[in-house]
């Protein structure tokens, strides 16, 4: 499936991308920022635009997606100590997303993350969805009036959205506005005062983010659920004195926890009756456990999650940050009162001056300001040359004359009129400039959204042509090659298998390992060193994520790129009975995807109906195969066996060594026979040649290893020589 996530980074992100991943999804991340940010972990591709962005049609039909999980409740993108703006912001980018969405032509499903929050009465009962809901704060309010936009679309529009509310979510956190507040200041507290405060009234539910993911992708892939909302809830209540008991636990020792019990009870509770229901609702994580062993992460990590950007740093760059935006306004202020000066005095050195009489400087002073910053410069200049002019005037007239005379009142009105006129040109001109830059940038952007979605639109393009080209995925071509396995005989199958792979895979690093048992899988077939590196012998249960996979009979494929796994692996089953590991490295991140994981599962079904062609010829023949009363391969068996172990080696798809057995009196084959059996592993073999001599073949085995299994054969009383070169 294509599944979108919508939102920054957080860890609740983080679990819910590694298992849309481990499922065999495509993970698409939609960000909600206008600029670029870092590159997702783990996704398949990142779409960096605003949740308002117009370019968000075009950016859904690039991605095309199965599904579209909007983080809502839960999206860190989101500054909700801005109060208004930001629940403006969350209800537009929410509205913009799902217009956005509504004219696609499949519509995806929509999940819509609700939270606990949207309820602040008491409730005796645990809350059902059909419950009113009474939401205060500006994310409460936002957060529910998102839920009825969500409705409001699934019924006019019919959208397939479902809104899950999670009750109290809860985990390991990646940084500060990551951690739950109430777990957050119950321990900070123990760590600051060793005293826990915490009031028994207050009741609620916590859901792990685990579980919480677990229920959220099973309504992704439910085929039609019942309901367009659910409360997503572990059910188990616990008081504020429960949780901080579970801190105090986390702590170790030093810490107690102090009740106050302050207020009226309150109770709040989601239901999951309806969840429970329809869907597998196993609780995994709980609260009381999981909330102590968080705690000493939080000890190792305080300074990032309880001190960053707080105290009298914080103070101190806050009052920084202001007095610079003060000083900043104030400046063109104290330049234009400073450069009051100098015009001031040429003014009064003008006057009377053959030259310079007419040339009037408080004018030119306030012109100077219009031009540079407009109107209100302009206004304020004139002000203070108003007030040169007539101080000026009074060293040879009264302020009475001054005040009478009608050219005052002229020059005063010339210069206001000069100075507006100047500095309103000036504004006008500036905020042009200014529209227009904004119109070139917001066209700009839609360059950037267009040429960054066709860009991955013609990776994609690209992968897409390259399969239709080389007709990899063609079931014919596929048939064609693996159906050459039947011209080789029952010995050389599996040998051959692994050629097989190589060429459908495109891989030159292929391994087939052979199950021994339920702990152990022994190297049979590889095609390079590489798919060498885990060894011969494997205890395949102890590779926890390639094992979770191929138990359940899936494709394993190694997302995270982890170097010691292999990057893909499938298991082949008989009768329920896992028989083969087939495991290949060398595939390039953009092949690691379910077509190829499609590809080697088909490839291992038509594999599997040659190998059990053989095994079964082989055991139909077992009989005739061995020396009458003994696990030795007769002549012409062993022979044949010998001679597909040769020729496969030859072929670097295998290692092998031959021991000629010495030392064996006239007599005494058969309980030679016997004893050799015994000390051998099940992947080897033991018969005789032609030349009356009798030989053991140690599969996957060089001749250094070998010097094992030769002593183990003198213990028991015979010679055991390794033969470089033998005629088969």
């Amino acid at each position: 499936m294509e599944i979108v996530m919508t939102g920054e980074y957080s860890g609740f992100m983080r679990t819910m991308i590694d298992k849309l991943n481990k499922e065999g999804n495509h993970v698409f991340v939609l960000s909600g920022a206008q600029y670029d940010r870092d590159k997702f972990p783990k996704v398949y591709e990142q779409y960096d635009f605003a949740y308002d962005s117009p370019s968000m049609r075009q950016v859904f039909e690039s991605m095309s997606p199965d599904a579209v999980i909007f983080t809502g409740a839960y999206d860190t993108s989101f500054n909700w100590a801005l109060g208004q703006p930001e629940s403006v912001r969350f209800s537009t980018g929410l509205s913009n997303v799902l217009i956005a969405l509504s004219g696609m032509r499949k519509h995806p499903r929509v999940i819509y993350l609700s939270c606990e929050d949207i309820y602040t009465m008491n409730h005796n009962e645990d809350i059902q969805e059909t419950d009113e809901t009474t939401a205060e704060g500006y994310r409460a309010m936002a957060v529910r009036q998102g839920e009825l936009t969500c409705k409001n679309y699934r019924s006019t529009m019919n959208m397939d959205i479902v809104i899950l509310r999670l009750d109290h979510l809860y985990g390991t956190p990646l940084s500060r506005i990551d951690l739950d507040p109430l777990v957050g200041r119950m321990a900070r507290e123990g760590l600051e005062t060793g005293r826990i405060s915490a009031n028994p009234n207050h009741t609620f539910s916590m859901l792990h983010v685990q579980d919480a993911v677990d229920y959220i992708y099973q309504v992704i892939t439910a085929d039609k659920p019942e309901y367009d909302t659910y409360n997503l809830s572990t059910g188990e209540a616990m008081t504020e004195s429960d949780l901080a008991a579970a801190v105090a636990k986390g702590f170790g020792s030093g810490v107690e926890v102090v009740e106050t019990a302050a207020g009226r009870p309150f109770r709040r509770v989601l239901s999951n009756t309806r969840f429970a229901g329809e869907f597998r609702s196993k609780v995994f994580h709980h609260a009381g456990d999981e909330v102590s062993k968080l705690v000493p992460l939080l000890r190792r990590n305080a300074d990032k999650f309880f001190y960053e950007d707080d105290g009298s740093g914080g103070f101190l760059k806050r009052f920084g940050t202001k007095f610079g935006q003060i000083v900043k306004a104030l400046l063109p202020f104290f330049e234009n009162m400073l450069l009051f000066i100098p015009f001031f005095m040429l003014n009064n050195r003008a006057t009377g001056s053959e030259y310079f009489a007419n040339l009037d400087f408080f004018l030119l002073y306030v012109l100077l300001f219009a031009l540079l910053y407009g109107q209100g410069q302009a206004t304020f200049s004139a002000i203070l040359a108003t007030g040169g002019y007539l101080f000026r005037q009074q060293y040879t007239r009264s302020g009475f004359d001054v005040m009478l005379d009608y050219n005052t009142y002229v020059w005063i009105a010339q210069l206001f009129i000069l100075g507006l006129v100047v500095g309103h040109m000036k504004d006008r001109i500036a905020q042009l400039s200014a529209e227009k830059q904004e119109e070139i940038n917001y066209l700009n952007g839609q360059v950037s959204d267009i040429t960054e979605i066709n860009t991955t639109n013609v990776q994609m393009k690209g992968i897409l042509e390259e399969q239709v080209i080389n007709q990899n995925d063609s079931f014919g071509k596929v048939y064609n090659i693996t159906s050459t396995l039947d011209a080789y005989e029952p010995e050389e199958v599996l040998f051959y298998a692994a050629e097989v792979l190589e060429k459908l895979i495109r891989s030159e690093d292929v391994a087939i390992y052979t199950v021994a048992n339920r702990s152990y899988a022994r190297l049979f077939a590889a095609t390079s060193r590489k798919a060498r590196s885990l060894g011969n012998s494997i205890e395949y249960p102890k590779m926890l994520e390639l094992y979770e996979e191929i138990s359940n009979d899936r494709v394993f494929i190694n997302r995270n790129m982890d170097g010691d796994y292999p990057h893909m692996a499938d298991a082949i089953y008989s009768e329920d009975e896992m028989q083969l590991i087939i495991m290949v490295w060398g595939i390039p991140w953009d092949r690691m995807n379910l077509g190829q994981a499609n590809m080697l599962r088909i490839a291992g079904f038509l594999i599997q109906n040659a190998v059990l062609r053989a095994n079964r010829y082989m055991d139909a023949l077992e009989k005739e195969r061995y020396v009458s009363g003994t696990q030795m391969l007769d002549e012409e068996a062993f022979s044949t066996l010998l001679k597909a172990f040769v020729s496969a080696e030859q072929r670097d798809l295998t290692e092998c060594c031959v021991l000629k057995i010495t030392g064996i009196p006239e007599s005494g084959e058969e309980d030679c026979a016997r004893a050799i059996v015994a000390i051998l592993r099940n992947s080897d073999y033991f018969g005789k040649l032609p030349d009356g001599h009798l030989y053991a073949l140690l599969s996957n085995t060089s001749r250094e290893n070998a010097a094992f299994v030769i002593g183990r054969i003198e213990k028991a009383g015979y010679g055991a020589d390794i033969m470089e070169d033998i005629a088969v």
